[in-house]
């Protein structure tokens, strides 16, 4: 791993997912204290940051890859950042968001969601082009994009995360051996 700047620039993300990550991300509770005096975040949805930034020295990508949008997005967070990391099981496996890959295509998700559905609820005026494109695959980002390091959990824990923060915003590779990862 390439060393990062004193006080690396640390982006998260989400993508497909439930929010579920980054709930344990601020589970950190004081720790969380401890790591954001030592990196700079400059860009999560705990932020009012519109645009992704350039020189990011770590991000950590939660969710699958489920649209247009995120493909694009995941290209960008991996043309700006030193290390991407893949968080939590959906973007590690695709996990529950790829729960839809059986269905064969995203025609059957949309006639569901978005035609049945409609027919039994109150109309709601629908506003071409402000729903992405969904991709027919729900892929995991790795798939995507190249991915420097997995940290798989359904959310990974708290313990982990700081675990893998720490070691990351020091400039090096954390250990995750040791029965330290999970699944699920």
């Amino acid at each position: 791993m390439d060393q990062v700047s004193a006080k690396p620039r640390v982006a998260t993300v989400w993508l497909g997912g439930c929010s579920g990550c980054h709930m344990s991300f601020l589970d950190l509770d004081e720790r969380l204290l401890e790591v954001a005096a030592r990196m700079e975040l400059v860009y999560s949805p705990i932020l009012d940051v519109k645009h992704y930034p350039r020189g990011v020295d770590v991000a950590l990508v939660e969710g699958a890859v489920a649209n247009e949008d995120h493909v694009r997005h995941a290209w960008t967070i991996r043309e700006r950042t030193k290390v991407v990391v893949s968080f939590g099981d959906c973007a590690v496996t695709g996990n529950v968001t790829a729960l839809r890959n059986p269905l064969g295509s995203a025609e059957p998700v949309l006639q569901r969601a978005y035609v049945e559905t409609a027919q039994r609820a109150p109309q709601i005026p629908y506003e071409p082009g402000i729903v992405p494109a969904l991709l027919d695959e729900v892929k995991p980002l790795h798939q995507v994009i190249p991915v420097d390091l997995f940290l798989p959990g359904c959310p990974p824990s708290a313990d982990l995360i700081h675990l893998a923060l720490s070691e990351l915003v020091a400039g090096r590779r954390p250990d995750l051996s040791g029965g330290r990862i999970r699944f699920g």
